[in-house]
């Protein structure tokens, strides 16, 4: 799975070392010697791509780096790479979203595996967040009456009590919600209930959110 992987160490000799690795395994590389310059040229979410980052480097450290990327909401991977086992470091950094946190020096092998998943998973959540954009802009579709019985719809109302809670009958009831899932491209009553969950108009109890 080809990728740009983005290259955090204020090592030169390492930098140049790992990129040399990674080009011979057919991606593309780009280096950075601090936290700041990757800042400057932020990664895009859109680029199938991973961070190698080091945790100690001058300035802005690598934990602090992922925190401001979380922050800004960026979702590339980081696989953290240190000279140095730190395990609160490492569990806070797993914690807060870490692919993986390998030590150096670190074999070829490792390394591939290591951003070879990063990239599947992000990749799998770029899907993911196109498939939610895509659900997003058929709600927008709906209008404000049809927004109205979607919502009654997945909060589990039949026709009867959605048209007496709406004021109006039934029949009228009926031609929305068919309306409804067709603009929405589902076949079931289950399939709306999912989009609505997944698109966080459910809340916790079920009832759906305003």
């Amino acid at each position: 799975m080809p990728g740009l992987i983005h290259v955090v160490d204020d090592d030169a000799s390492f930098r140049t070392a790992i990129e040399r690795r990674l080009k011979l395994a057919g991606y593309d590389v780009a280096t950075y010697a601090s936290a700041q310059q990757l800042l400057d040229r932020l990664p895009d979410a859109g680029t199938a791509g991973c961070v190698l980052l080091d945790v100690r480097i001058p300035g802005l450290s690598g934990p602090e780096l992922q925190s401001h990327l979380i922050s800004i909401g960026s979702t590339v991977p980081i696989v953290f790479l240190t000279g140095h086992v730190d395990t609160a470091t490492t569990v806070r950094a797993i914690k807060a979203g870490a692919e993986d946190f390998l030590t150096k020096p670190v074999s070829s092998e490792q390394l591939i595996d290591a951003i070879e998943r990063a990239l599947a998973r992000h990749e799998a959540a770029r899907g993911q967040r196109g498939k939610l954009d895509s659900f997003r802009a058929l709600l927008n579709c709906l209008t404000p009456r049809e927004r109205q019985v979607l919502d009654l719809i997945v909060r589990g109302k039949i026709n009867k009590q959605i048209a007496h809670e709406l004021g109006t009958t039934e029949r009228t009831v009926k031609a929305h919600r068919h309306r409804v899932m067709e603009k929405m491209q589902v076949h079931s009553l289950a399939e709306l209930v999912s989009i609505a969950e997944r698109l966080g108009l459910l809340g916790s109890n079920g009832e759906a959110n305003a």
